[in-house]
């Protein structure tokens, strides 16, 4: 029987596979909102978590950019009234371009990896690229140069390139993680924000079964 993990599940699933993560904390109060975001800094993103609502946008679950105490109790008023939360995540505000990296556990052919266009217009733009694992790094970076966002990633018409070898490194440890761990069903990076410096993963959605 498979299950998504919890919010600090998937967290210590990142931090200890080293993936790069955002400032970020979980929430059930307006004074813990409050002192979350004065120690993960301003700007911040408000969203919330649930294992029953598979697209946050979908309610109006996110609220970025917040920039100041009225702000931020503006969006805690609109976000807590949402059925089904189990939480809100205070996080880190990281500017950047939008990145899907996924792994699906196909019964036929084993695990799948997947790189796209990501954010909430995924299933719109359909800009993906897929390979059955394992994906090698050299595969990786194949994978980034097939889709149509490419060139916007490389830094066309003056737009900043971004670091597109943490993509790639991304891809190979999700490739990795999935030929290693069985009990890893489903795997679901949207957004990985990736800019100049590096990135990271802004929500994960992670789905394991009973090893």
């Amino acid at each position: 029987m498979a299950s998504q993990l919890s919010f600090e599940q998937a967290k210590k699933f990142l931090k200890k596979h080293r993936f790069p993560q955002p400032k970020e904390l979980s929430v059930k109060s307006w004074d813990e909102a409050k002192a979350a975001a004065s120690k993960v800094g301003y700007p911040v993103v408000l969203k919330i978590f649930s294992s029953k609502i598979l697209h946050k946008s979908d309610v109006g679950g996110v609220k970025i950019d917040i920039r100041n105490e009225e702000e931020l109790k503006k969006a805690y008023r609109k976000l807590s009234r949402i059925r089904g939360i189990e939480s809100l995540i205070v996080q880190e505000m990281i500017p950047g371009k939008y990145v899907i990296i996924g792994m699906k556990r196909d019964s036929q052919f084993g695990p799948v990896v997947l790189v796209g266009a990501g954010g909430i217009y995924v299933e719109i733009l359909k800009d993906f690229s897929m390979r059955i694992a394992p994906v090698t790094l050299k595969e990786a970076k194949e994978m980034i140069k097939e889709l149509k966002i490419y060139p916007i990633l490389a830094g066309a018409r003056g737009q900043e390139k971004v670091n597109l070898n943490l993509l790639a490194k991304i891809i190979h440890k999700v490739s990795e993680l999935a030929m290693k761990d069985k009990s890893l069903q489903e795997l679901d990076f949207n957004p990985v924000v990736v800019n100049k410096k590096g990135g990271a993963i802004v929500d994960a959605k992670i789905i394991v079964s009973a090893k």
